[in-house]
C-alpha cells in the first residue's frame, strides 16, 4: 500500500473520530443538558374509617361501595345482645336508687313522729319523779333517816333520767324533721350516679346503628352481613371527597424557592389539561429519603421535602391515586 493511501486512511479514521465525538457531545446536550425535570404526585383525599365501640354481628349493611353518602345517613346496623341485657340492669337500679332517693326526702310518717312524742313524755314524767325521789331522800338523809348509799342511788337515777329525756327529746325532733341533710344528698348522688349509667349503657346501644359523620364516597367494606366485628374493629372506610390535595416528594435542589403559599401548575394525564395547586405545608421526608451522591468530590447528599398543595379551584371527577405532572 502507497504512503499516500495509508496517509488517506489515517485521516478518515481521524475524521470519523471527530464526527463520532461530535456526535455523542450534541445528543449528550440535547439529551441531558436542555432535558425537561419533571415532578410526578398523586392525589389524595382524606378518609375516616366507621366502627363500633363494641364487639357486635352485622344485621344489616345499607350501602355498597362506591356509593355517595351524606352526614347522619345510615351505613350499618348491628345486634349487642349484652348492651341491651346491661341496660335492663342499668334501668332497675336507677329506679331503686330513685326509690331511695324518695324517700330520704319524704317526711316521716305521722305515727313514727308520735311514737317518738310519746316517748319523750315518758322520760319526762320518769324524770320529775326521780326528782321528788331525790329531794326527798334528801331531807330524809339530812335527819338521819337513810344512810348516805339511799341518797346517791337516787340521785343518780334522777341523773339517768335526765339524760333520757334529752334522748328522747332528740328522737323526737329528728322524727319531725325526717332525714339528715347528709343522707339526703348520698341517696340524691346515687340516683343521679345510676341515672348516669343509664345514659352511658344507651349511648353504646346508639352504636349498634352506624351512621355517616361527614359526607363522602364509600370506598371499602370489610365484613359481610352475619359477621362478627371486634371492639374497633372498622367496617368501612368513607373517603371525603370534598377534602382532595395533591402530594410531591421533590429533591431539595428542586424546590426553586418553592414555599407554603406557592403556586404550582400540574397536568393532570386523566383530564389532559392542567390545574392550579396552592402548597400548604413542604415537610422534610427524613434521613431515609435522603439522595446520596454517587461520588465522593463534586457532589452532595440532597434531602426530600413532602410537598402538599390543594386546587384553588374544585376539579370535577379528581379522584385519589390520579397522577400530577410538575414540570420544572
Amino acid at each position: 500500500m502507497s504512503a499516500k493511501s495509508q496517509h488517506n486512511n489515517i485521516l478518515l479514521a481521524i475524521i470519523g473520530f471527530v464526527a463520532v465525538v461530535v456526535a455523542v457531545a450534541v445528543i449528550g446536550f440535547f439529551a441531558f443538558d436542555d432535558a425537561e425535570e419533571i415532578i410526578q404526585g398523586e392525589v389524595e383525599v382524606s378518609e375516616y374509617r366507621v366502627a363500633c365501640k363494641l364487639p357486635g354481628r352485622i344485621t344489616e349493611i345499607r350501602v355498597k361501595e362506591g356509593d355517595f353518602v351524606h352526614k347522619g345517613d345510615t351505613l350499618a346496623v348491628l345486634a349487642i345482645p349484652e348492651a341491651n341485657a346491661q341496660e335492663k340492669v342499668a334501668e332497675a337500679t336507677a329506679s331503686a336508687t330513685d326509690a331511695l332517693s324518695d324517700l330520704a326526702e319524704a317526711p316521716t310518717r305521722r305515727e313514727a313522729v308520735e311514737a317518738a312524742y310519746q316517748i319523750y313524755l315518758q322520760a319526762i314524767t320518769a324524770n320529775d319523779l326521780a326528782e321528788k325521789t331525790y329531794g326527798r331522800l334528801s331531807r330524809l338523809f339530812d335527819e338521819g333517816v337513810v344512810s348516805a348509799q339511799k341518797r346517791d342511788e337516787a340521785a343518780t337515777a334522777y341523773k339517768g333520767t335526765q339524760a333520757a329525756v334529752e334522748v328522747a327529746k332528740s328522737q323526737w325532733e329528728l322524727a319531725k324533721s325526717g332525714a339528715r341533710e347528709e343522707s339526703k344528698r348520698a341517696a340524691a348522688k346515687q340516683a343521679q350516679a345510676a341515672r348516669s349509667a343509664v345514659e352511658v349503657v344507651r349511648s353504646l346501644i346508639r352504636e349498634t346503628v352506624q351512621v355517616a359523620t361527614a359526607d363522602g364516597e364509600v370506598t371499602t367494606i370489610y365484613p359481610k352481613v352475619g359477621e362478627l366485628v371486634g371492639l374497633g374493629s372498622p367496617i368501612m372506610s368513607i373517603a371525603m371527597t370534598g377534602d382532595v390535595w395533591g402530594t410531591f416528594n421533590i429533591r431539595e435542589d428542586q424546590l426553586n424557592g418553592m414555599k407554603v403559599g406557592s403556586i404550582v401548575r400540574a397536568f393532570v394525564p386523566a383530564f389532559k389539561k392542567t390545574v392550579s395547586l396552592r402548597v400548604t405545608s413542604l415537610r422534610d421526608e427524613g434521613s431515609y429519603a435522603v439522595w446520596k451522591a454517587t461520588k465522593t468530590t463534586g457532589q452532595y447528599d440532597l434531602k426530600t421535602f413532602e410537598v402538599r398543595a390543594v386546587p384553588l379551584k374544585p376539579v370535577d371527577g379528581l379522584r385519589p391515586g390520579m397522577s400530577l405532572i410538575v414540570r420544572k
